[in-house]
């Protein structure tokens, strides 16, 4: 079943053409008529953003952000990797981001995966990943992990306003999760 929205005809790709020829054919276009809003790399609104990069989230139209309002940190199922502490370490002590903001959501395909998922792909490829595939059951819980590690990083100055939601994708809203069970 795919999730993508329906593409008009005009927006595929012809035949010859890749996704990737259309992407740099749409930066032309964007390019065009491009003009730098000469705005600095600390986001406006002093916020991090950690979350899934499920293609169905459009987090800057449903959080009401513009260009320029935060950082916007993505990864399979929004979880807090060592990476994604890496990202709100600079963020924060490097670019001034005082603000954390969780978003996972309703019907993530991690919610499908286990760890078998990286013994399969040794057994494929001949190499074990290196990184965990986080998966989870209840997603509840797992943004409470997620705030519980932002909270408790050695390396994050700002960890008093870091609050997680669960992004509904049938309904668009966001429901607030309690970091305590």
């Amino acid at each position: 079943m795919s999730t993508s929205a329906p593409q008009p005809a005009a927006d595929r790709p012809s035949d010859g053409d890749s996704v990737i020829d259309r992407l740099i054919e749409a930066n032309r276009t964007y390019a065009a008529g491009f003009t730098d809003p000469g705005m600095d790399a600390r986001p406006v609104l002093n916020v991090a953003v950690v979350a899934c990069m499920d293609a169905r989230i459009d987090l800057h139209a449903a959080l009401g952000l513009r260009l320029g309002d935060c950082h916007t940190i993505r990864n399979a199922g929004g979880v807090v990797t060592d990476d994604t502490i890496r990202s709100l370490t600079i963020s924060q002590r490097a670019l001034g981001t005082r603000h954390v903001i969780l978003v996972h959501h309703t019907g993530c395909g991690l919610e499908s995966l286990t760890e078998e998922f990286r013994h399969d792909l040794e057994m494929e490829v001949g190499q074990r990943p290196g990184w965990a595939v986080e998966s989870f059951r209840d997603v509840d819980q797992d943004v409470r992990q997620s705030l519980e590690r932002v909270r408790t990083s050695p390396f994050l100055l700002h960890t008093d306003d870091v609050r997680g939601f669960v992004f509904d994708v049938r309904t668009g809203l966001l429901r607030e999760i309690d970091p305590r069970p």
